[in-house]
């Protein structure tokens, strides 16, 4: 199975970067990880909502020409629905036995995703009703994926 995770923006702080990495390289193990970014909207201090739905529209644009037709899209959204770990791993599981063999998590900028990116995803998943950093969010998701191919695979994990 492969598993992408597109988003909006570099990692600026090494330890992001560096947590990321340690991730990919565990998952390695059970799936093919690929981390693509699209480039980020600088926004202006005090944008318009215009402004502002610009920005998002425009960051849109490039997640969406990074999505593939036959790829599973999920996006990660406040609103979305609300797994836990196990959650998760018998979601990912049953994707896999129902032959998806293409997964790509999207995490949008720090002004959020275009209505067109959500319209493309075939599920929305919230991780909480707070609100995290996009690139801290790529060291939740990354380890949370990680966490449940250990627990799909029956392997010991922190509780």
């Amino acid at each position: 199975m492969k598993i992408s995770i597109v988003c909006v923006g570099k990692l600026k702080e090494s330890f992001y970067r560096e947590a990321v990495k340690e991730y990919l390289k565990r998952l390695g193990r059970y799936c093919k990880p690929e981390i693509i970014e699209v480039p980020d909207e600088k926004t202006p201090e005090g944008a318009s909502p215009v402004m502002e739905e610009q920005i998002k529209a425009r960051e849109g644009k490039r997640i969406l020409e990074k999505l593939r037709e036959d790829a599973f899209v999920c996006t990660l959204e406040i609103g979305g629905k609300k797994l836990s770990s196990e959650g998760l791993a018998q979601w990912l599981e049953k994707l896999a036995i129902s032959g998806t063999s293409h997964i790509v998590f999207v995490i949008g900028g720090s002004l959020g995703l275009h209505e067109d990116v959500c319209r493309r995803s075939d599920m929305s998943l919230s991780f909480s009703d707070m609100t995290f950093p996009h690139q801290l969010m790529r060291v939740i998701l990354t380890e949370q994926i990680y966490r449940a191919f250990r627990i799909i695979n029956g392997e010991p994990y922190h509780k």
